[in-house]
C-alpha cells in the first residue's frame, strides 16, 4: 500500500482504539464482546487491516456509540475513493469499470494521458480492446462473460473524440507501438487506427521516441481529467487522486514528457515503422 493509504488506515485504527478504550475493555475482552479473534481487533487498531463497513457498524454497536457510524464509514470511504482495489472492481467482470470511464469522460473537457506499454483505451480498436480485456480476465482470475459488453462501452466512450468542445492530449512511449498486447493482425490494425487520429482537431498524439532525451522517464501510465482528477493504475490498485498537490505533480510529469515527444509527420513515421516491423514478423 502507499504511504498515504497506510497513514489513513492507521488514523482510522487509532480512532477505533480510542472508542474501545473509552469502554474500559482491553483488547481481549472487547474481542469477546464482538465474537472476533483478538488478533483482528489488534490488526484493525494498528492499521494492519482495512475494516469493512460491517466491521465498523459492529464496532460502533460494541462501544454503544451509534452516533460514530457515519464518521467511521466516512473515513473508510475516503480511503476507498482514493485507492480502489482492482480485484474488487473486476470481481463481476469488466463492463462496470468501462461504464465508469464513459461517465468520467463525459464530464471532462481536457483529458491528458500517458501510456507506456499499451495503447490507451480511448484510441483502441475493438479487436485490441477485446484482447486486453481477455488477458486481464485470465491474469486476475475474474469473469470474462461480459467482455463484449465492455468492448461496446469502450467504443461508446470514443464518441467523445468527435465532440468539438473536447480535447485529448495523449503521449505514448514508442515501446507501446511494438508491445504485442493483441495478435499481430489486430496490432497492425490498431497502429493504422493511431495514424488515422493524427490530424483530428480534437486529438494531439505525441510519441516519445526510444532515443528521446528525457527530463522525466515514463515510468507508468496516468490520466488527468481537467484539473479535478488523476487516475493511476498499479498492478493491484487504481488510485483516484483529487488533491491539488497530486494533480500539480502529475501535470508537471505530463509537461516534462510532452517536451520529449514528437508529433504530426514525425509521429506518423514512427507508427509506420512499427507497423512494418509488426507485419514483417507476422
Amino acid at each position: 500500500m502507499t504511504t498515504d493509504y497506510q497513514s489513513g488506515r492507521v488514523s482510522l485504527g487509532a480512532r477505533m482504539r480510542e472508542l474501545r478504550t473509552e469502554t474500559g475493555l482491553n483488547g481481549k475482552d472487547f474481542a469477546d464482546r464482538l465474537g472476533w479473534q483478538r488478533s483482528k481487533v489488534s490488526r484493525l487498531e494498528n492499521g494492519k487491516q482495512t475494516p469493512s463497513r460491517e466491521d465498523l457498524q459492529q464496532w460502533a454497536d460494541a462501544v454503544a456509540r451509534p452516533d460514530v457510524v457515519a464518521e467511521l464509514v466516512g473515513r473508510l470511504t475516503g480511503l476507498e475513493t482514493r485507492y480502489r482495489s482492482l480485484r474488487r472492481q473486476y470481481a463481476t467482470g469488466h463492463r462496470a469499470r468501462q461504464e465508469q470511464g464513459v461517465v468520467e469522460t463525459e464530464q471532462t473537457t481536457l483529458l491528458r494521458a500517458v501510456e507506456v506499454v499499451r495503447i490507451p483505451g480511448i484510441l483502441q480498436t475493438p479487436e485490441y480492446a477485446r484482447a486486453v480485456f481477455t488477458a486481464n480476465a485470465a491474469f486476475r482470475d475474474v469473469p470474462s462473460t461480459d467482455i463484449e459488453d465492455a468492448v461496446r462501452a469502450r467504443m461508446r466512450r470514443q464518441q467523445a473524440l468527435y465532440e468539438p468542445e473536447r480535447r485529448f492530449r495523449v503521449l505514448l512511449w514508442e515501446g507501446a507501438l511494438y508491445a504485442l498486447n493483441a495478435p499481430r493482425e489486430a496490432m497492425a490494425a490498431q497502429l493504422d487506427r493511431l495514424r488515422s487520429m493524427i490530424g483530428l482537431d480534437t486529438v494531439e498524439l505525441g510519441i516519445i521516441p526510444f532515443a528521446a532525451e528525457l527530463r522525466r522517464s515514463p515510468s507508468h501510465g496516468f490520466w488527468i481529467y481537467d484539473r479535478r482528477l488523476v487516475i493511476v493504475e498499479t498492478l493491484s490498485t487504481e488510485m483516484w487522486l483529487d488533491d491539488e498537490d497530486s494533480i500539480a505533480l502529475y501535470e508537471k510529469a505530463w509537461d516534462w514528457l510532452a517536451e520529449s515527444a514528437v508529433y504530426d509527420e514525425v509521429a506518423h513515421r514512427l507508427i509506420g515503422r512499427a507497423t512494418a516491423a509488426v507485419q514483417k514478423l507476422a
